[in-house]
């Protein structure tokens, strides 16, 4: 990537951006291929979601990830360039098609803050192979890996503001309706019109109905069967999932569901992704794969749960239930061991901080680790994805056989539950979460899912109650 210094084109005005853009078209001239231009300005208080939502178009690709506690979102909405992959090496093949963008784009403006410059934002299925649609061909749309550079790019980062606009400029045409269209764009990000703002109408009289997936084994006959397997001794652990599927008479709009799960789970991540499809995967989920920056990769083991207690004496008897727990301690060690030994393939000596604690969230509590270490040059944020997603969190030990028993045990296609999103930058760092208590979109239709981790031991009534836990963080806002 190249970066023009500011210097070169010091005046903010709408001549000055006309004369850098026919600059990067001679320099696409020269080069004798279209340049992928990225242009960053610091801005005052904006909100990425209330900008996401201004142009919200079901027909358009859109990604948004907010971790409220850390006063960290960024939105990225229509892509000029999109690709998806599928198979093993999906992560690669990302990586490759990114830095062949990169190879052709020319960045300038504010481009030493957080969630300046291009960004590219990227979904992955928890399986790595070809979706298959469900008998009513509404829902499961996306592909095992999906990336794309948006027309359009908001962040925050604590007090500071970014807005970033990336357009193709061709070797030949002309440059002025591009020139329009930023021009008119930095104006609407640097003085967002909130009082202009109207929300989509809700539609909280229309009843919705709600039915299991199912093939005629309910979930406590499953968890029986995954543990009669894990005694045989193939297995330490399997993660099983549910899902109900949810229709009424008029569409939701996903970024109104994610506003109130924002606000309602600020220690989670609030995310939603869409391919320009008409579905969007939205959630809010407490676990990130991974985050990369500054040399230093952050990751995370949580895994088992309890409820949340009525009143304090409750809360903290369940807590400590949970923390004296022979098999959720196990479960979570097995994660912790296998987290810091897929890291190590990459030469990334990751340590857990301490041991196990408690992550208590507004209807559950967890045991959770976090995992820090160092990263080797020239790693890339999605080195580290291939090796650790999908993790046992959301997948059992050991992976590939874990992986094996759910697809031929669940119900239903997983998608992008249990799978992995979020974005990367030009220097191979970012954030990917893990897609859980989360919900598939489109239109009329939902799909909720939720799961846990099965390991010797585990009682199959208790496994029922903890994904009905699980469910009622979506349920609650679209039922």
């Amino acid at each position: 990537m190249e970066v023009i210094d500011s210097k070169q084109f010091p005046e903010r005005s709408k001549e000055a951006l006309e004369q850098f853009l026919a600059h990067c078209q001679l320099l696409a001239r020269k080069r004798g291929r279209a340049q992928l231009v990225s242009i960053s300005l610091d801005v005052k208080h904006i909100d990425p979601l209330a900008v996401l939502q201004s142009i919200y178009e079901p027909s358009e690709a859109h990604c948004y990830l907010e971790h409220p506690t850390s006063e960290e979102a960024i939105a990225g909405a229509e892509a000029v360039a999109m690709a998806t992959f599928s198979g093993e090496d999906r992560c690669e093949c990302v990586r490759a098609w990114a830095e062949s963008i990169l190879d052709n784009t020319v960045a300038i403006g504010d481009i030493e803050g957080p969630f300046s410059g291009p960004h590219f934002f990227c979904s992955f299925t928890f399986e790595d192979t070809a979706p298959e649609r469900n008998a009513e061909g509404v829902l499961g749309s996306f592909e095992p890996a999906t990336v794309f550079v948006p027309l359009w790019q908001v962040g925050r980062s604590g007090g500071a503001y970014v807005a970033v606009a990336n357009v193709w400029v061709e070797p030949d045409g002309d440059v002025r309706p591009w020139v329009e269209r930023v021009w008119q764009a930095h104006a609407k990000f640097s003085a967002f019109d909130y009082a202009g703002f109207e929300e989509s109408p809700t539609s909280a009289d229309s009843e919705v109905h709600c039915q299991e997936v199912s093939d005629g084994m309910d979930h406590q006959a499953r968890v029986a069967s995954a543990v009669e397997a894990i005694r045989s001794g193939a297995y330490q652990k399997i993660v099983l999932a549910r899902a109900l599927d949810l229709v009424k008479e008029t569409p939701w709009n996903p970024l109104t569901s994610l506003h109130v799960l924002r606000q309602e789970y600020p220690s989670c991540f609030a995310f939603s992704f869409s391919a320009g499809k008409g579905e969007s995967f939205v959630g809010a989920t407490p676990e990130k794969i991974l985050r990369m920056r500054n040399g230093r990769v952050f990751t995370e083991a949580i895994a088992g749960s309890i409820d949340r207690g009525v009143h304090a004496g409750e809360d903290a008897r369940l807590a400590r239930e949970l923390l004296d727990s022979d098999k959720d301690r196990r479960e979570h060690l097995c994660i912790v061991e296998d987290i810091t030994q897929q890291l190590e393939r990459l030469g990334i000596s990751a340590k857990p901080t301490g041991q196990p604690r408690l992550l208590p969230l507004a209807n559950v509590q967890h045991l959770y680790t976090p995992i820090e270490g160092v990263v080797p040059p020239n790693v890339h944020l999605l080195n580290a994805l291939s090796v650790l997603h999908p993790t046992p969190a959301v997948g059992g030990v050991p992976r590939a056989a874990a992986k094996a028993y759910i697809h031929e045990a669940e119900p239903f296609n997983r998608g992008l539950y249990a799978g992995a999103l979020g974005w990367f930058n030009a220097r191979g760092e970012g954030e990917i979460v893990v897609g859980l208590r989360s919900a598939l979109i489109a239109g009329r239709h939902a799909r909720l899912y939720a799961g846990g981790g099965i390991v010797e031991g585990s009682d199959p009534e208790r496994e029922k109650i903890e994904t009905d836990w699980k469910f009622k963080v979506m349920l609650d806002h679209l039922n």
